[in-house]
């Protein structure tokens, strides 16, 4: 945009909350006659330099843009655009797998896209923590504003005109503050989210086997897992018993507690067994 595209000089600014700034005085241009800053006279504050592209001009009135709200939106713009052409990407691939080699190139521009936009996610973080705290000191120091000037009222110090006029001003500060302050946290659950979305795409598919493995692997799971039953070991009699280690008593009441109906087999009964057999075997054969 050129100087003589608009003419802003003498306009009033204002913030997008509708805070009152300043009025231009000058601007800044470059060879080409195009506005690369605007000179803002703010009062006590001073003479403010101003970059072109952060004011928007609406009639007899410019409109501050804050730098946080720029830099956050070009962000999630470019971050959304790569996200949807990767997701694109994916489902051409597959849909052709013979395409897999050609969409390995771009994919891998698209990544390195991904990277660079989380370094300059780092930084629109920063910019956005800071202009929060900025703006909970200023809504701590309107409070106080009206807390003295409520003080001053009760004490008649001042009129209730007066009071009344210090409670309307500082109303429509604190409502700016926290329209600023709910925009903010709105585009960083914007971020988180997207965040969350690209890790999903980006994620490299994990094989069923292993799958598998790690969810057996977790405590949680093994812990609900019924116990592999375990074989006694068999030991003589001259062994000691370790201790902690207690010999297995039938219980009383169960079915071990009369053997005398059902007596166990003898050793010196299943050696005998055969030798009967045998006899009958030969006695046969005799015959």
């Amino acid at each position: 945009m050129t100087h003589s595209d608009v003419d802003i000089i003498g306009k009033n600014v204002k913030d997008m909350y509708g805070t009152f700034m300043g009025k231009v005085v000058g601007t800044l241009t470059d060879i080409d006659g195009s506005i690369q800053s605007v000179g803002i006279d703010c009062g006590s504050q001073g003479l403010q330099q101003v970059p072109f592209e952060q004011l928007v001009v609406q009639n007899d009135l410019v409109i501050f843009i804050p730098k946080w709200r720029l830099d956050s939106q070009a962000l999630l713009r470019e971050k959304q655009l790569t996200l949807r052409r990767l997701k694109a990407l994916i489902d051409i691939v597959s849909e052709n797998n013979d395409m897999r080699e050609d969409a390995e190139i771009i994919h891998e521009r698209y990544k390195s896209k991904l990277a660079s936009l989380n370094e300059t996610e780092h930084i629109v973080k920063a910019k956005l923590e800071e202009r929060m705290a900025e703006l909970d000191v200023q809504a701590k120091a309107a409070k106080m504003l009206l807390f003295d000037a409520k003080v001053q009222f009760k004490s008649d110090e001042t009129s209730e005109e007066t009071f009344d006029t210090v409670k309307l001003c500082i109303s429509e500060l604190l409502e700016h503050v926290n329209h600023e302050i709910a925009e903010i946290q709105n585009v960083q659950k914007r971020i988180v989210d997207l965040d969350a979305e690209v890790e999903e795409v980006t994620a490299p598919p994990q094989p069923l086997q292993d799958s598998a493995i790690a969810y057996l692997g977790t405590s949680d799971i093994r812990s609900k897992l019924p116990e592999a039953p375990t074989e006694p070991v068999p030991s003589s009699e001259s062994e000691p018993i370790s201790a902690g280690v207690l010999p297995t008593v039938p219980a009383f009441g169960t079915e071990n507690e009369d053997t005398s109906a059902n007596p166990e087999p003898t050793k010196q009964d299943t050696v005998e067994a055969p030798k009967d057999s045998e006899s009958n075997w030969l006695a046969r054969m005799g015959a």
